[in-house]
């Protein structure tokens, strides 16, 4: 067995989503919590405690206009004053009604000059925070067949999103999301990696791929996605969650942890995890049931330990077994570092960073959640769009 590279495991760094922090729930019904942020100032608070449990939540994402105030210094400020900066920022043009038939490839000239201003606020606001990436999700679409014009669409998103690249800076890129589909159900706009690279692509240098791995089919092979985007020099950030049907938002590494080892064995091998590597890891989740804090806690530990089982991988015994046509021999490298348990190692190797063994057990033992219960009262807790 290979021993484990720690300095490659120490820049392991995943970006923490403001929204993960408010109440969430089902297309039925949004459940509250005590102790729920009612601020998005409670919100980078609250992702400030997993960073300082794990060590490897250093920023958290921002959602416009769910996390707007009035001056983003002041907020950057703050985020810094409790250990954590400020990440990427996250468009919004799927909740007003303007948006219904589309947003940056709606027919409508003017709906679509609104889409990009908004995205133009996002750039200034990327300016104000320091933040790097703009990332775009579009739920732009059709249900039907002979809605809207297939390629026409794709020519207009390609104008909008053209027109707001002009205005990214140069320290600064547009990462464009996919999604398979929901909700629009006959055809989104931007349904998998091969739309968001021929888009990106045309834009330029500083455009990426953003891979969310609840977005795909059921079977689709993600590590291939993600060792092709990297060997394209495309692959800008991931959003990690999990899935067991559709796009459910879950705790990554929930529904098959096996796929997470995978992917970041291909992230790994593709140099994601090198010093100086532009690739950003990020989560997007929604805790419906699970209280939020420990769901990120458990996120961040879950990536961290596929990591880890991946650079256990020995890379010189697989790769001899690839070159000789030893199937099974290949299969078993992978298999003998997924079933390791490296719990014990990581508990150890946070100790040595002078951080909990256990930061679940820690958190639990902390008595923050009830703190904050009996602190948050009044006013309206955070939620979807809010």
């Amino acid at each position: 067995m290979t021993t484990i590279d720690t300095a490659i495991l120490d820049n392991l760094a995943i970006e923490l989503p403001s929204w993960a922090f408010g109440n969430s729930g089902t297309r039925f019904k949004v459940f509250g919590t005590p102790g729920t942020p009612r601020t998005v100032q409670e919100k980078i608070a609250d992702a400030a405690v997993v960073h300082r449990l794990t060590g490897l939540a250093p920023k958290v994402a921002l959602h416009i206009p769910w996390d707007i105030v009035d001056d983003f210094a002041a907020l950057g400020s703050f985020a810094g004053d409790h250990g954590v900066a400020l990440g990427t920022v996250n468009s919004n043009t799927f909740q007003d009604d303007d948006y219904k038939f589309g947003s940056l490839t709606h027919t409508d000239k003017t709906v679509r000059q609104k889409a990009i201003d908004h995205h133009l606020k996002c750039i200034d606001i990327m300016g104000e925070t320091g933040s790097r990436d703009l990332k775009i999700w579009l739920a732009d679409g059709t249900n039907y067949p002979g809605q809207g014009d297939i390629r026409g669409r794709q020519d207009r998103l390609a104008e909008s999103l053209a027109t707001i690249y002009q205005h990214i800076g140069d320290d600064q890129r547009l990462v464009l999301e996919y999604k398979f589909f929901e909700p629009a159900m006959y055809m989104t706009d931007v349904p998998d990696w091969g739309t968001s690279y021929a888009q990106v692509t045309a834009l330029g240098e500083r455009a990426a791929v953003c891979l969310d791995t609840g977005h795909h089919a059921p079977g689709t092979n993600i590590e291939f996605i993600v060792a092709q985007l990297l060997r394209l020099g495309k692959l800008g950030s991931f959003d990690f969650n999990s899935r067991f049907y559709a796009d459910d938002d879950l705790i990554v590494g929930a529904a098959d942890p096996f796929q997470l080892f995978r992917i970041m064995f291909e992230v790994i091998r593709g140099g994601g995890l090198d010093a100086g590597s532009d690739v950003a890891l990020m989560l997007d989740q929604c805790h419906n049931v699970e209280e939020k804090i420990p769901g990120q806690l458990r996120s961040v530990l879950n990536v961290q330990e596929m990591t880890t089982r991946a650079l256990l991988v020995d890379v010189d015994a697989l790769t001899a077994a690839q070159e000789t046509g030893d199937v099974l021999g290949a299969n078993a490298v992978f298999m003998d570092a997924f079933y390791t348990d490296v719990r014990p190692i990581l508990a150890a190797h946070r100790e040595e960073r002078g951080l909990p063994a256990d930061p679940m057990a820690a958190y639990a033992a902390s008595g923050h959640a009830e703190t904050i219960a009996a602190e948050r009262v009044g006013g309206t807790q955070s939620s979807w769009g809010a």
